[in-house]
């Protein structure tokens, strides 16, 4: 009865969650960006002894910038940068660690997609970490060639049509 008890207070927490969150593009260089490149940093990059250069950050300016925020708190990020016409690359996916699992990054995953399409473009690609190939694979992502080492890390091209 207790184990059941948790779970209900689980759920209804994390349903709670998700209808605070807010999924939105946003601005190169805005509070919420600067928040998204700490986020990146600290969930990507420094686990792997790298960081930002300036140069990286100034080419942001370019790309579709996607959050997840529940207030002021970032909860999850990506970016979208084309590639051709029909083309979008997903970069830089990160969510907070203590919320993995809780359906941020699937929100963020379906914002992006949604965004694409409502764009124009008809596939998306990216360079997936090994260790994050399941997670795509649950959205209709599909390996495309052989594991390559990226950021010293192994990677595989993934893509879906849209």
């Amino acid at each position: 009865m207790q184990a059941l008890f948790y779970e209900l207070s689980f759920n209804y927490l994390l349903k709670k969650l998700i209808q605070k969150m807010a999924l939105k593009q946003i601005e190169h260089g805005s509070n919420e960006y600067l928040q998204m490149v700490n986020l990146r940093d600290s969930v990507l990059r420094k686990p792997l002894g790298l960081t930002f250069s300036h140069d990286e950050l100034l080419i942001e300016k370019n790309e579709i910038l996607i959050v997840c925020t529940e207030e002021d708190k970032m909860l999850g990020c990506c970016m979208l940068v084309k590639v051709n016409n029909d083309t979008l690359k997903l970069r830089q996916m990160a969510v907070a660690p203590n919320l993995h699992g809780k359906g941020i990054g699937a929100s963020i995953i379906n914002f992006a997609e949604n965004l694409a399409k409502d764009k124009g473009f008809k596939k998306m690609t990216m360079h997936a970490r090994d260790t994050a190939i399941g997670f795509y694979e649950k959205f209709g992502y599909q390996i495309i060639g052989k594991q390559f080492i990226e950021v010293n890390t192994p990677h595989h091209l993934m893509e879906k049509l849209l």
